[in-house]
Protein backbone atom coordinates (compact mmCIF):
# COMPACT_ATOMS: atom_id res chain seq x y z
CA UNK A 1 0.00 0.00 0.00
CA UNK A 2 1.12 3.38 -0.82
CA UNK A 3 1.28 5.83 2.15
CA UNK A 4 0.78 9.52 0.60
CA UNK A 5 1.01 12.03 3.43
CA UNK A 6 -0.39 15.82 2.70
CA UNK A 7 -0.13 18.97 3.81
CA UNK A 8 -1.41 22.57 3.11
CA UNK A 9 -0.11 26.11 4.18
CA UNK A 10 -1.03 29.61 4.45
CA UNK A 11 1.32 32.45 5.31
CA UNK A 12 -1.94 34.31 5.91
CA UNK A 13 -5.17 33.94 5.71
CA UNK A 14 -6.00 33.73 3.16
CA UNK A 15 -2.37 34.31 1.41
CA UNK A 16 0.19 32.96 0.03
CA UNK A 17 -0.45 29.14 -0.07
CA UNK A 18 1.69 25.77 -0.46
CA UNK A 19 0.96 22.10 -0.84
CA UNK A 20 3.27 19.45 0.21
CA UNK A 21 3.11 15.68 -0.31
CA UNK A 22 5.48 12.94 0.36
CA UNK A 23 4.76 9.58 -1.24
CA UNK A 24 6.37 6.50 0.57
CA UNK A 25 6.22 3.48 -2.06
CA UNK A 26 7.52 0.41 -1.26
CA UNK A 27 11.03 1.98 0.08
CA UNK A 28 11.13 4.53 -2.25
CA UNK A 29 9.87 8.29 -1.28
CA UNK A 30 8.68 11.12 -3.91
CA UNK A 31 8.49 14.61 -2.39
CA UNK A 32 6.34 17.34 -3.91
CA UNK A 33 6.45 21.14 -2.96
CA UNK A 34 3.85 23.50 -5.21
CA UNK A 35 2.52 27.08 -5.03
CA UNK A 36 -0.80 27.28 -4.73
CA UNK A 37 -1.62 30.57 -5.08
CA UNK A 38 -3.70 32.95 -2.61
CA UNK A 39 -5.99 30.99 -0.85
CA UNK A 40 -7.44 29.95 2.68
CA UNK A 41 -5.53 27.48 5.34
CA UNK A 42 -8.25 25.25 4.51
CA UNK A 43 -8.30 25.17 0.84
CA UNK A 44 -4.80 24.98 0.73
CA UNK A 45 -5.66 21.22 3.02
CA UNK A 46 -7.95 20.42 0.24
CA UNK A 47 -5.98 21.09 -2.77
CA UNK A 48 -2.77 19.07 -1.04
CA UNK A 49 -5.24 16.09 -1.41
CA UNK A 50 -6.02 16.98 -5.08
CA UNK A 51 -2.80 17.40 -6.35
CA UNK A 52 -1.70 14.17 -4.36
CA UNK A 53 -4.87 12.62 -5.75
CA UNK A 54 -4.00 13.34 -9.34
CA UNK A 55 0.04 12.22 -8.88
CA UNK A 56 -1.21 8.67 -7.54
CA UNK A 57 -3.44 8.09 -10.20
CA UNK A 58 -1.12 9.41 -12.77
CA UNK A 59 1.50 6.82 -11.23
CA UNK A 60 -1.05 4.07 -11.92
CA UNK A 61 -1.17 3.80 -7.78
CA UNK A 62 -4.36 1.57 -6.91
CA UNK A 63 -4.23 1.45 -3.22
CA UNK A 64 -3.42 4.63 -1.45
CA UNK A 65 -3.56 5.63 2.28
CA UNK A 66 -3.32 9.50 2.77
CA UNK A 67 -2.71 10.76 6.23
CA UNK A 68 -3.25 14.44 6.97
CA UNK A 69 -3.50 16.69 9.68
CA UNK A 70 -6.33 18.36 8.53
CA UNK A 71 -9.73 17.35 10.81
CA UNK A 72 -11.83 19.21 7.92
CA UNK A 73 -10.49 17.16 5.14
CA UNK A 74 -10.36 13.42 6.57
CA UNK A 75 -13.99 14.15 8.03
CA UNK A 76 -15.10 15.68 4.74
CA UNK A 77 -13.74 12.89 2.80
CA UNK A 78 -15.10 10.29 5.38
CA UNK A 79 -18.65 11.41 5.55
CA UNK A 80 -18.60 12.88 1.92
CA UNK A 81 -19.92 16.06 3.30
CA UNK A 82 -18.80 19.07 4.22
CA UNK A 83 -20.55 22.33 6.19
CA UNK A 84 -18.96 24.93 4.72
CA UNK A 85 -20.25 25.64 1.03
CA UNK A 86 -17.04 27.16 0.13
CA UNK A 87 -15.39 23.65 0.09
CA UNK A 88 -18.15 21.83 -1.95
CA UNK A 89 -16.88 21.69 -4.89
CA UNK A 90 -13.44 20.72 -3.60
CA UNK A 91 -14.50 17.79 -1.83
CA UNK A 92 -16.39 16.72 -4.80
CA UNK A 93 -13.64 16.35 -7.03
CA UNK A 94 -11.43 14.84 -4.04
CA UNK A 95 -14.27 12.18 -4.04
CA UNK A 96 -14.51 11.70 -7.55
CA UNK A 97 -10.62 11.16 -7.54
CA UNK A 98 -10.89 8.98 -4.78
CA UNK A 99 -13.38 6.74 -6.47
CA UNK A 100 -10.85 5.54 -9.26
CA UNK A 101 -8.51 3.97 -6.69
CA UNK A 102 -9.33 0.03 -6.01
CA UNK A 103 -8.54 1.00 -2.31
CA UNK A 104 -8.66 4.48 -0.80
CA UNK A 105 -8.21 5.19 3.03
CA UNK A 106 -7.72 8.83 4.67
CA UNK A 107 -6.22 9.02 8.04
CA UNK A 108 -6.14 11.80 10.24
CA UNK A 109 -2.63 12.05 12.05
CA UNK A 110 -0.99 14.72 14.70
CA UNK A 111 0.86 17.08 13.48
CA UNK A 112 4.29 15.79 14.81
CA UNK A 113 4.04 12.88 12.33
CA UNK A 114 2.91 15.17 9.51
CA UNK A 115 6.20 17.13 9.59
CA UNK A 116 7.67 16.03 6.29
CA UNK A 117 4.29 17.21 4.33
CA UNK A 118 4.45 20.36 6.71
CA UNK A 119 7.56 21.32 5.35
CA UNK A 120 7.18 20.69 2.00
CA UNK A 121 4.08 22.91 2.00
CA UNK A 122 6.36 25.93 3.11
CA UNK A 123 8.90 25.41 0.87
CA UNK A 124 6.15 26.06 -1.69
CA UNK A 125 5.36 29.25 0.03
CA UNK A 126 9.54 30.10 0.20
CA UNK A 127 9.62 29.29 -3.69
CA UNK A 128 7.17 31.82 -4.59
CA UNK A 129 8.32 34.31 -2.63
CA UNK A 130 11.88 34.05 -3.42
CA UNK A 131 10.78 34.27 -7.14
CA UNK A 132 8.70 37.12 -6.76
CA UNK A 133 11.99 38.77 -5.27
CA UNK A 134 14.55 37.82 -8.13
CA UNK A 135 11.63 39.28 -10.24
CA UNK A 136 11.45 42.22 -8.78
CA UNK A 137 15.21 42.98 -8.82
CA UNK A 138 16.05 42.09 -12.47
Amino acid sequence: MIEVYIDGASAGNPGPSGAGIFIKNAGKVERFSLFLGEMTNHEAEFHALLHALKICLQNGFRTISIRTDSELVSRSMEKEFVKNKGYADLLHTALQLSKQFELFFIKWIPSSENKTADELARQGIRKHKEKGANTKNE
